[in-house]
């Protein structure tokens, strides 16, 4: 974490260009600004001297005339309404999110690995990696070069960790699952636990099937804390490169999670599910149905949804009953059942009509 940076440092960072709005122009020095210094980031209303605060949303416009903010990071369209210097952008939020990086503390541990930890005399691990206090290194498994592992993770046997993967505490991966670089972990999470499959026999008692594949995490993967992926049946459940899993999210067996896709807090998809590219799959969703499920690329599935069928069109799909009332909604809940033969009614209504 920088404790202060200059202006100008971060609009090098940013590509950003440094201005002021022309009722200011002709009382500062465009060059001098560059020295500001910033050493931190705020709100645009919660903003004192010295912070950079950013304007991404006309929601918050109002508060731009306002603010104490020594910088602010706007787009061109909003720069005369800047009571301060601004770092104009193309996309303030995007800027917002690049510069987040230059403030952040990273939860350091210390470095090689502690004398707790057990690691089987058959894994490899990079010279650079810090392993933390009771990590447990199952054997045949490869920690790649500037890894970090947190306290009283569980790592299996025959597991890949690329390089710079990050795992939170109180992570478990089971067997046979690859994870690759820059990707992140946090606590609780669970990869590799056996898909969820079984079959009754001639008594109904049930047969558990096997899961005998792997899991395949991509690089550059966030998965959320308290989040599981299932292992596959016979193949791999595979997570590709870019996909952002916030907490509580569950990846059932031989499932496919396209690259660059962003799955909410407490969705759920049943195994064989296939999400494409660069979806957005929002808070408590669930996806499952009689036949596998797949999502195109660009499927944006909102908050609460149930998907029982395959989408094949980009767009945005909802389903679901607002809330109302809880006397209005049982009324309307009864009558539910009721919505078909309504429906041949107005049909029937409709064809006598039309044969007058």
């Amino acid at each position: 974490m920088a404790t202060s940076l200059e202006l100008g440092e971060i609009a090098e960072h940013l590509g950003a260009q440094i201005a002021v709005a022309d009722a200011l122009a002709q009382k500062v020095d465009i060059a001098a600004l560059a020295a500001t210094p910033i050493s931190g980031l705020a709100s645009l209303g919660n903003a004192q001297a010295g912070q950079l605060s950013h304007l991404s949303s006309a929601a918050y416009r109002s508060l731009l005339p306002d603010t104490k903010a020594s910088a602010v990071i706007v787009s061109a369209q909003d720069l005369q309404q800047c009571p301060s210097v601004a770092l104009v952008v193309e996309q303030p939020y995007l800027a917002f999110a690049r510069v987040t990086s230059l403030f952040a503390t990273p939860l350091a541990i210390d470095p090689g690995i502690h004398p707790t930890a057990v690691v089987h005399p058959t894994a490899s691990i990079a010279p650079s990696a810090c392993l933390g206090p009771h990590v447990v290194i199952g054997a045949n498994s490869v920690i790649g070069a500037g890894v970090t592992v947190h306290g009283n993770v569980s790592i299996s046997d025959g597991v890949s960790v690329g390089d710079d993967v990050v795992i939170m505490s109180n992570v478990s991966v089971y067997a046979n699952v690859s994870i690759g670089p820059r990707s992140v972990i946090h606590s609780g999470a669970v990869v590799g636990s056996s898909g969820f499959g079984y079959t009754p026999d001639q008594n109904g008692h049930l047969q558990p099937i096997e899961q005998l594949g792997g899991v395949v995490i991509g690089a550059n993967v966030r998965i959320g804390a308290g989040t599981t992926i299932d292992r596959g049946a016979i193949d791999d459940t595979v997570i590709e490169d870019g996909v952002k899993m916030d907490d509580q999210v569950h990846i059932g067996h031989n499932c496919r999670v396209g690259a660059h896709s962003i799955i909410c807090g407490c969705a759920g998809m049943a195994g064989s599910t296939v999400i494409g590219k660069h979806c957005v799959i929002a808070g408590g969703v669930g996806i499952g149905g009689k036949n596998p499920i797949t999502l195109c690329d660009g499927v944006t599935i909102s908050v609460m949804t149930t998907i029982t069928q395959s989408i094949d069109k980009p767009g945005v799909y909802s389903s679901g009953v607002v809330a109302s009332e809880h006397g209005h909604w049982l009324r309307n809940a009864a009558r539910f059942g009721k919505l078909s033969d309504l429906f041949k009614r107005v049909k029937a209504l409709e064809q006598r009509e039309q044969g007058q």
